[in-house]
């Protein structure tokens, strides 16, 4: 059995945002740490991207559409 560790990525737009450690387990305190970077965080959606190369990527996707 091989064992393999697996690191947190989260991306916005096709850019790679950092994780600080002390946010690493706390989601919520995490988005508002990359909203601060990019506003529009706030509103996108937290999509699961998959794993790939032992990284799982979360990414925030913008929501698409009108307002109103």
């Amino acid at each position: 059995m091989q064992i393999n560790q697996i690191t947190r990525a989260y991306r916005y737009d096709g850019i790679d945002l950092p994780v600080p450690a002390h946010l690493s387990a706390d989601p919520q305190g995490l988005r508002a740490y990359h909203a601060a970077l990019y506003p529009a965080i706030l509103n996108a959606e937290a999509v699961d991207a998959g794993v790939s190369n032992n990284v799982h990527v979360t990414e925030y996707r913008r929501a698409v559409g009108t307002k109103g």
